[in-house]
């Protein structure tokens, strides 16, 4: 009867164990705030740095669990005065006071409606965008890749899949019933062995929330390789900042397309 009712608390907590929105307090509208919706209805919201119609390149960023989109404006505007690319930075529903119920399927929405403002607001299309994803949105942004190909894929700390970080939380007889009761069907491992995009990963080797061992088999699992980072000190979030100018490094090679 206890495993029966945990997994029947699994069953319905699932969606609020993946997606963990911060509090967010409002504050003056950031400039470049812009506001779109998704094919269900479900007002969105970004941030776009640079110019997507002018820059070399655009740059579509898709966040961890427990963050914001906002927060992640000074690393944006970084890319665009290093690289040249502009940048946006895409919101999930229940994110940022956005209202709604974020789940797998939802992902797939709002990363599409991402995509699609780019092109219906600036033109963008395929050719001329790269992806990348943090934690969670590593496989949001792969998921994307599959259905719009871009011209380069950056992972930073991914997992391999939903069902294997699901071992790492969940006891043996759950973890064994995983696919049977799992609404999370992220493999980012399998996505990117079908990708013909060059995929590029960075890593902290002292990441406590998604192993090191899962970042490297996502990028051994990619069809076509693109850079790989391993920053020995660095943790889950501050791979960035760890890594220094070896990140910036990263970041530059793959969306310049400097492939192995």
């Amino acid at each position: 009867m206890l495993l029966f009712g945990l997994l029947a608390l699994l069953w319905q907590s699932q969606e609020r164990i993946l997606f963990q929105p911060p509090r967010f307090y409002e504050s003056p509208v950031e400039s470049g705030h812009v506001s779109y919706g998704a094919s269900d209805g479900q007002p969105l919201a970004g941030f776009i740095v640079g110019d997507p119609q002018t820059a070399s390149g655009v740059l579509l960023c898709f966040h961890g669990n427990a963050d914001l989109a906002v927060w992640q404006l000074g690393w944006a505007r970084s890319v665009e005065a290093r690289v040249g690319y502009a940048v946006m930075l895409a919101e999930y529903r229940a994110y940022m006071s956005l209202g709604g119920t974020p789940t797998y399927l939802t992902t797939k929405l709002d990363a599409l409606a991402a995509y699609d403002y780019l092109g219906s607001a600036f033109g963008v299309d395929h050719t001329r965008m790269a992806y990348f994803g943090h934690s969670l949105g590593s496989a949001v942004a792969a998921e994307l890749a599959e259905v719009h190909r871009p011209r380069a894929l950056l992972l930073q700390s991914p997992f391999s899949s939903a069902r294997a970080m699901a071992r790492l939380i969940v006891t043996p007889p759950i973890a064994l019933l995983w696919r049977a009761i799992s609404r999370i069907h992220f493999d980012t491992a399998q996505v990117v062995a079908r990708l013909d995009v060059p995929v590029s990963v960075s890593h902290g080797k002292r990441d406590r929330i998604v192993p090191f061992r899962m970042g490297l088999e996502v990028y051994e699992a990619a069809k076509t390789k693109g850079e790989l980072l391993v920053v020995e000190k660095a943790g889950h979030s501050d791979v960035a900042e760890v890594g220094g100018e070896e990140y910036w490094n990263w970041i530059t090679a793959a969306l310049r397309g400097r492939n192995k």
